[in-house]
């Protein structure tokens, strides 16, 4: 061996904590099985586009399962390699809204075969060769059904599992008139959000890997039409038959739906907004605000679920505690603060702003509710979805 200098890495110095997946993904798609490689109705985990090799899923034009080869490729254009996405195919004959269904072995089972790691699932549906849409206020009347089970999804999801979600739904058979759409801040589905528009003229779909992908490959707190991110990783997007920006984008993004645009000046295509089916007023009407307040649930759960059926020394009136009071709300805001490092509206000009606050009421009386009682509360950033610069000449120094 020749004489040499060998410099070795030394780890653990740090005390770094593992980072929590945010962007766990599960996709529910329209499929066909592939004998010996692939089952409908069963899940499947990837890390990246070669994980549909050993599904049998090629990107052969007239391939049966050419929509998830699409879907799929479209997704990984952004979120990172070793990004987790979950698949489970059903048959054409499955409707989108029962894909959704909670009662139904589509959604709820990637759920359960994920054991909640999921954080938001995107749907991608074709159409059997006898499908005939009814189209009720400019689409598919099943996208309404859908969003009705979409939400309840979500929270059966965060009730039952301890694992809130929302999901991405297509804008189905979108008949190119913006106007005729529902308006969806009408309603209270803060779980859901649906896409019109796709990378091909004329979908019945809609590019729900591409607006999954750019989610998957931004924190939590960050918008999907942040501009700085930089433009959607495709040469082409139409809403209909007409190029995005010819779609009507404004009239869609009013309407309370996601899909795309352009700027003067700037190459590529953006996302409009980052709306939910909900009402603008709704705390949790943006995508950005759905995912923080879920993380710090995710978290807050596995901080306090350490507590269950513990026993909580009293003082004589039965009350808890000062001390074991202290000790439980750090225990929560260490967590918090730990693990969504970046993802809180943290005021940089004040070094006790920490984004969390944990509250126990000391005086409740634990003896005789058993209940223990908490609050914990995150601060969320603000968005700059709306500018207006003042110009004008310069005639004097000031």
């Amino acid at each position: 061996m020749l004489p040499r200098v060998k410099i070795y890495f030394e780890n653990g110095a740090l005390g770094s904590t593992t980072p929590s997946d945010d962007a766990v993904v599960g996709l529910v798609v329209t499929g066909v099985a592939v004998v010996g490689k692939f089952v409908l109705g069963t899940s499947y985990l990837i890390t990246s586009p070669d994980g549909l090799t050993a599904l049998g899923i090629t990107s052969a034009v007239n391939d049966v399962n050419a929509l998830i080869y699409k879907t799929v490729g479209d997704f990984y254009k952004d979120a990172p390699i070793g990004t987790k996405l979950w698949i489970l195919a059903a048959a054409d004959t499955v409707k989108m809204s029962d894909m959704v269904d909670m009662t139904k072995t589509y959604a709820k089972n990637l759920i359960i075969a994920a054991n909640g790691a999921i954080n938001f699932i995107m749907v991608a549906v074709k159409d059997a060769v006898a499908y005939a849409p009814v189209i009720t206020a400019g689409l598919d009347a099943d996208v309404a059904l859908a969003l009705t089970n979409a939400q309840a999804l979500g929270v059966w999801s965060a009730e039952t599992k301890f694992a809130p979600l929302f999901t991405i739904l297509p804008g189905r058979h979108y008949g190119g008139t913006a106007s005729t759409l529902t308006d969806l801040s009408t309603g209270e589905n803060n779980r859901v959000c649906v896409l019109i528009g796709d990378s091909a003229s004329a979908s019945v779909g809609a590019a729900v890997g591409l607006l999954a992908g750019r989610i998957a490959s931004i924190p939590v707190q960050r918008s999907i039409a942040r501009v700085k991110t930089g433009s959607i990783p495709v040469n082409s997007l139409f809403i209909g038959a007409v190029t995005a920006e010819l779609g009507d984008p404004d009239i869609i993004n009013d309407k309370g739906y996601i899909t795309f645009r352009t700027f003067v000046g700037k190459a590529g295509y953006y996302f409009t907004d980052d709306k939910l089916a909900t009402d603008p007023t709704d705390d949790y009407a943006l995508i950005p605000r759905r995912r923080v307040i879920d993380k710090a649930y995710r978290i807050g759960y596995k901080t306090m679920v350490n507590e269950l059926s513990n026993e909580v020394p009293v003082t004589d009136s039965g009350s808890i505690p000062a001390p074991i009071v202290k000790s439980i709300q750090n225990a929560v805001e260490v967590a918090i603060e730990t693990n969504m490092n970046g993802n809180l509206g943290v005021d940089p000009g004040n070094p006790k702003d920490t984004g969390v606050q944990c509250f126990i009421d000391a005086s409740q009386n634990i003896v005789s509710s058993s209940t223990l009682i908490a609050s914990l509360k995150v601060k969320p950033f603000g968005y700059s979805k709306y500018i207006d610069l003042y110009l004008g000449f310069k005639t004097t120094t000031v």
